[in-house]
C-alpha cells in the first residue's frame, strides 16, 4: 500500500505538515494526493475557492506543506459554484506544465462537471463516497468514469466505522466526534443501520475475518477502477484493512451482500443537509 490522500482542509493544512515528516526518506515510495477548494470557515466568508489564481496559490502552500517538489494526484475538493470549473481545470493543467503536478482530479463532483472537466484535460481520478451502505455511485458517477477511463476513489468505504461492526449505539462514539452530526448515527437511524452490518458479520464469520476486510473485499469485487482509501488512527486497524486484499468472497458472499445492502436501504442522508447541497454540483 502506497497511496496516501490528504487534503490542505484536514486540519487546516496541519494534516500536510504531519506528512512531510513520514515522507522524509520515503518520497519515492509514496503516492500522494492532496486536494485544495474546501475552506470550510474562512475569514472571507468563502467556503470554497476555485478560482483560477486561489489554485496556484493553494498548489504552492501544500507543495510546501509537504515538502516535496511535485504533488503525484491533486483534486478539486469541492466545486465552487460561482467559478466555471473550465477555468479551474485550466489553471490546474498550468501546474501540469509547470511540473508541480503530475495528474489531476475531482472530489464529490456531478456527471457534468465530470465530463465538462475532462474536455479540457484528461482526470484522473474522481473521489467520492462508496461502500455497501452509500451505492449511489454504481449509478450516478461509475458509469461516467468507467467511459471515461478515470479511476474511482471511494473514501469512508466502512462507512465512517459502521461497517467495522465496532458501533451499536452512538455511546459507542466518542463526545464531541462529528459523526455524531451524521444523519446515519442518529438515534432514529443507527439501530437499523447495525441491523443491516449483521449480515456483514455472518461473512466474516465464515471467512474467519473482520467485518471491515469483508467490507473493502467487497468494494474491490465491485471493480478494478475502484480505490478504497479507508482511514484509520491504529496500526492494528491498519494491518487489519491491508489483510483485506488477501481475502476472496465467493460469488454467493457478493449476492448475499448486495441483497442485504440493497440501494436505498440505509437509513439517513450521507452527510448533515447542509452539507449535502455542495456536494456532486
Amino acid at each position: 500500500m502506497n497511496f496516501i490522500d490528504t487534503s490542505d482542509a484536514y486540519g487546516n493544512g496541519k494534516n500536510e505538515d504531519l506528512l512531510s515528516h513520514a515522507l522524509k526518506g520515503y518520497r519515492e515510495k509514496a503516492v500522494i494526493c492532496t486536494k485544495f477548494g474546501n475552506l470550510g470557515r474562512s475569514d472571507s466568508g468563502r467556503t470554497v475557492d476555485n478560482r483560477p489564481e486561489y489554485v496556484a496559490e493553494a498548489c504552492d502552500k501544500s507543495l510546501q506543506r509537504l515538502g516535496i517538489d511535485v504533488i503525484d494526484l491533486y483534486l478539486v475538493h469541492r466545486k465552487d459554484p460561482e467559478v466555471q470549473i473550465e477555468d479551474t481545470i485550466g489553471a490546474m493543467k498550468k501546474l501540469i506544465d509547470a511540473g508541480k503536478v503530475r495528474y489531476i482530479g475531482l472530489s464529490d463532483a456531478g456527471e457534468e462537471t465530470i465530463r465538462r472537466a475532462h474536455a479540457v484535460h484528461p482526470l484522473s481520478a474522481l473521489q467520492s463516497e462508496y461502500s455497501l451502505l452509500y451505492r449511489d455511485a454504481e449509478k450516478e458517477w461509475l458509469p461516467v468514469c468507467r467511459e471515461l477511463g478515470i479511476t474511482f476513489m471511494a473514501y469512508s468505504p466502512l462507512g465512517r466505522s459502521l461497517l467495522t461492526g465496532a458501533v451499536h449505539k452512538l455511546d459507542d462514539l466518542p463526545e464531541g466526534d462529528r459523526r455524531r452530526s451524521h444523519p446515519r448515527f442518529h438515534e432514529d437511524n443507527l439501530p437499523k443501520n447495525v441491523l443491516l452490518v449483521n449480515a456483514l458479520e455472518k461473512v466474516s464469520a465464515k471467512h474467519n475475518c473482520s467485518p471491515s476486510q469483508v467490507a473493502l473485499a467487497w468494494l474491490l469485487a465491485q471493480g478494478n477502477e475502484i480505490v478504497p482509501i479507508p482511514g484509520t488512527k491504529q496500526r492494528k486497524h491498519l494491518d487489519d484493512n491491508i489483510a483485506a486484499i488477501d481475502l476472496s468472497l465467493d460469488d454467493g458472499d457478493l449476492k448475499s451482500l448486495g441483497d442485504a445492502f440493497k440501494p436505498g436501504l440505509t437509513a439517513g442522508t450521507r452527510y448533515p443537509e447542509k452539507q449535502l447541497g455542495t456536494l456532486n454540483i
